[in-house]
């Protein structure tokens, strides 16, 4: 569980295939490729700490944007992994449950602050909704536990399935990230949605002025263009269903994922990252399964390279 691998690192990829940065379409994370568009920015959101009034907008934005419970407080933060790294520091310790195989930087946090790790879920336990990588979707009585975490990083392509109403409950916590859906990674900004005493000790443990200006005013104007949030859910579906006819006709099998990822079984997986690599197209593969191959979305300008790589 204190393994913490991920897709990305196309610095390595680099150094042992060769090519440019620019040469080399990374397959490799869950991230939309296709952003949403950098709106203008006062310049005092660069020079200026952040105020209150700026986060108090993002939370509005937000709240309204998720259909977050009136009893729910919300904190955003440098990114939802930030938040996962201080979630164990504000439960009160015992041991949790992290359904597996998921994203292992849960288990990797909660192993880090001393924590057991159960296979009940007791006393805490933390649902990835959907998994990541097989796209599993949580039914919320199955979700029980005396602390809930359930990450929803990936649930903004599919609000219906949201489980957001769970955090009118008390101790519980519901994650957000702005960077896959919105196609921002690097923008490093997440939230944590819940049980407010809970969130009053991520507060004050996370500290003042911890998201970014610039973070603050794109996160607000992402939050409040639903139009964009539609089109974007109907393009990604149509570029996840073109992917797996891509693939799929290559000899990989569809087993699961989401409009951002999909997760195919093939013979060797390693065989085909290298084979795929070659042709600087990086993939995700897994330790703990020799035959997962995980892909994300190409951009608009590379699909022609993810076919000849195949």
């Amino acid at each position: 569980m204190t393994m913490r691998d991920h897709g990305g690192g196309i610095d390595a990829a680099i150094a042992r295939f060769g090519g440019k940065r620019c040469d080399w379409s990374d397959l490799s994370t869950g991230i939309n490729p296709v952003p949403y568009p950098m709106p203008g920015l006062p310049d005092d959101a660069w020079t200026a700490l952040p105020d209150k009034a700026a986060f108090a907008n993002l939370a509005a934005r937000a709240r309204t944007f998720w259909n977050v419970p009136a009893e729910a407080d919300i904190i955003a933060a440098t990114g939802a992994s930030a938040i996962i790294a201080a979630i164990p520091h504000v439960l009160p310790k015992s041991g949790v449950f992290i359904p597996g195989p998921t994203y292992n930087e849960h288990g990797a946090a909660f192993v880090a602050a001393g924590w057991q790790m159960d296979d009940s879920p007791d006393h805490a336990m933390v649902a990835v909704h959907p998994n990541n990588p097989d796209g599993y979707l949580w039914e919320e009585e199955k979700v029980t536990a005396p602390y809930l975490v359930i990450d929803e990083s990936f649930c903004d392509i599919m609000p219906d399935a949201s489980l957001i109403h769970m955090a009118a409950r008390p101790n519980t916590l519901i994650l957000k990230s702005f960077g896959k859906f919105w196609g921002m990674a690097g923008l490093r900004l997440g939230f944590a949605i819940g049980d407010p005493v809970l969130v009053a000790r991520l507060r004050d443990l996370l500290g003042p002025w911890q998201v970014s200006g610039p973070a603050l005013a794109i996160g607000a104007e992402g939050l409040a263009d639903p139009q964009w949030a539609d089109d974007t859910r109907a393009r990604l579906g149509r570029d996840s269903e073109r992917l797996d006819r891509i693939v799929t006709r290559a000899g990989a099998e569809l087993i699961g994922g989401t409009s951002l990822f999909r997760l195919y079984q093939v013979e060797n997986a390693s065989h085909w990252q290298d084979k795929l690599a070659q042709n600087q197209v990086w993939s995700r593969v897994f330790p703990y399964n020799p035959k997962w191959l995980r892909l994300g979305l190409p951009a608009p300008d590379r699909w022609a390279q993810l076919e000849e790589a195949l």
